[in-house]
């Protein structure tokens, strides 16, 4: 038999794949780079039910993780937008009475009548609504129930003195025949006004009322509070505007532009009084910088408003 003609071996077939990767050593450790992301908490069945994805507000997280020059901050700041929410009422009282001969509400001395304007004015717009803004740093530890309420009662104080304060001027307006509603600081004056009625309207009924039915208008509730917490920023800016505004045109018109220019002691505590509300402005922003914050978070239980 002729050895050219016997047919060649079959080749052997190829290796798998996985018996050519030599076994990792038992002490190696995976980089954690290559891990996956953690899963995400969830809590309650997951027995084919549609996860819901609700808010949660940035005054929900957890306290103990802040550190102690953050606790010193925290405790600096809350205490200077105290001491200013109340001063800046106590400088206008002090001026009224000390410069502007005290308050009443007689057709025979108008201006007394008027002012009550200013000083209510600024108890509304800038201490009490600054207090109720303030309200959702200073009260973490509180049930959300009861910083609501407090929330709405220093509302609820400001909602009188606003008003007061509108009327005695357009009753003054109206005594001494003065034109209503022409300058600058009446158009701020009236947004600002109208703004807080209708956040407080909707606050008190959104937040409230309907939390009779808990279940049935969360979703509605959480959807809303981003709208009422940026309109209420806008409303307090606001009011601050026109209590700046008002106040320049007081001086300007009461104490004359010639006089104010030689910065007498009643200019001096009249621009005190506006740079108070301005910093009374920059603390209650700086300190609620953080509260319009949100994060999405899934929970399959129902999550108490």
């Amino acid at each position: 038999m002729d050895s050219n003609s016997v047919s060649p071996m079959p080749e052997l077939a190829p290796i798998a794949e996985f018996d050519k990767s030599p076994p990792s050593p038992p002490n190696e450790e995976v980089p954690m780079d290559d891990l996956p992301p953690p899963p995400a908490t969830i809590s309650g069945q997951t027995d084919g039910k549609k996860l819901k994805i609700q808010r949660s507000r940035s005054y929900d997280s957890d306290d103990n993780e802040r550190g102690a020059c953050e606790w010193c901050e925290y405790a600096l700041v809350i205490t200077l937008a105290t001491i200013l929410l109340i001063g800046v009422s106590a400088l206008t009282i002090f001026w009224t009475l000390f410069y502007r001969e005290g308050y009443a509400w007689v057709d025979d001395i108008p201006e007394k009548q008027f002012n009550l304007h200013p000083t209510l004015m600024v108890a509304g717009f800038v201490t009490f609504s600054g207090f109720s803004v303030l309200l959702y740093r200073i009260c973490r530890c509180f049930r959300r129930i009861y910083v609501k309420l407090l929330h709405a009662i220093f509302h609820a104080l400001a909602f009188p003195c606003i008003v007061i304060g509108f009327l005695a001027v357009l009753d003054y307006h109206n005594k001494k025949g003065i034109n209503n509603f022409y300058s600058l600081h009446s158009w701020i004056g009236l947004t600002a006004m109208g703004l807080f009625g209708i956040q407080y309207a909707v606050g008190f009924f959104s937040f409230l009322l309907l939390l009779i039915c808990n279940k049935g208008t969360a979703g509605f509730r959480a959807s809303l509070v981003p709208v009422h917490a940026a309109f209420g920023i806008l409303t307090f800016v606001l009011g601050v505007c026109a209590c700046l505004t008002g106040l320049t045109e007081k001086a300007l018109f009461t104490i004359t532009a010639t006089v104010y220019a030689t910065m007498s002691e009643e200019s001096i505590v009249m621009n005190a009084i506006g740079v108070s509300i301005v910093a009374v402005a920059i603390v209650v922003l700086y300190t609620v910088r953080g509260t319009g914050g949100y994060r999405l978070r899934k929970v399959a239980a129902h999550h108490p408003s």
